[in-house]
């Protein structure tokens, strides 16, 4: 999925202001450098004038500032690596450790979007890259967990 989606989709779910989207990157890491015309840019759609493809290193950063937002900081650990590649499947992670979503809260998002998952194919998602199986999380499915968060959130 394009990034740009899912800042734009994580926005609307969690009724997040341009401001309040800075805080979160910079809450990950505070000399990362972003303005608000930076995300001004990040939010507007594809077609739109101004529009600046996200990368991952944003994307990343904000999703660690939204895991950092809602379960806090353990000053006992060490630092995460900054993901350098942002796949469908990290962006899964991390919103289900950022929503402390259990595997049974898991199926549930996906039911309210229409779209159930078996157990082994929730499983697979979460697994290292290398294992046997592994699986990619499609763009179609992440849609869906998104779709299926913001409806537990928002409710609409």
């Amino acid at each position: 999925m394009i990034n740009n989606d899912v800042l734009r989709s994580i926005r609307y779910m969690l009724d997040l202001s341009d401001g309040k989207m800075i805080e979160l990157v910079q809450l990950a890491d505070p000399d990362f450098p972003i303005e608000k015309a930076d995300m001004d840019a990040f939010l507007k759609k594809e077609d739109e004038a101004g529009f600046v493809a996200c990368n991952d290193r944003v994307l990343a950063r904000f999703l660690d500032g939204l895991v950092l937002h809602f379960r806090g900081r353990d000053d006992s650990l060490p630092p995460r690596p900054v993901e350098k590649r942002v796949t469908n499947n990290v962006v899964l992670k991390k919103l289900r450790v950022a929503f402390q979503l259990k595997d049974v809260d898991m199926h549930q998002v996906f039911a309210e979007a229409g779209f159930p998952i078996s157990k082994p194919e929730l499983t697979a998602l979460f697994r290292q890259p290398g294992h046997k199986h592994f699986r990619l999380c499609g763009d179609q499915l992440l849609r869906n967990f998104l779709k299926g968060l913001t409806l537990r959130l928002r409710g609409d």
